[in-house]
């Protein structure tokens, strides 16, 4: 099963940018399709955005649309986060993992982005 370690999280001003990556323990290739998730406190976790094991996004949340960017290398078992414009809704603690549910792996323990003035 693999593991993923999350990082790139801050605290930054609204408006402002950050770039999350996760890596997986084993090859992320043979795990087809993954997503951001991310959990706020007193909210279920919801995934952000998705992308398909070519590296296609799509099913961004209507929340994050037009700010956030999915990306991922398979040669570097990682997967990326762009986000600009951040808002203060967008804070929780962010975590990667398959989109099929066969296929998930561990959850790892998140990269916290908080968004406040």
């Amino acid at each position: 099963q693999v593991q993923f370690v999350e990082s790139g999280g801050d605290l930054v001003p609204p408006g402002g940018s950050l770039r999350l990556s996760c890596t997986g323990s084993g090859s992320i290739f043979t795990i087809g399709a993954m997503g951001w998730y991310r959990q706020a406190p007193g909210k279920q976790r919801e995934v952000v955005a998705r992308i398909t094991v070519d590296g296609t996004p799509y099913l961004y949340a209507e929340s994050v649309k037009g700010r956030f960017t999915i990306s991922r290398d398979n040669a570097k078992s990682t997967l990326y986060l762009e986000m600009n414009n951040l808002k203060p809704e967008d804070t929780a603690v962010y975590f990667c993992n398959a989109i099929n549910v066969a296929f998930l792996g561990s959850w790892g323990q998140g990269t916290q982005v908080t968004v406040s003035s």
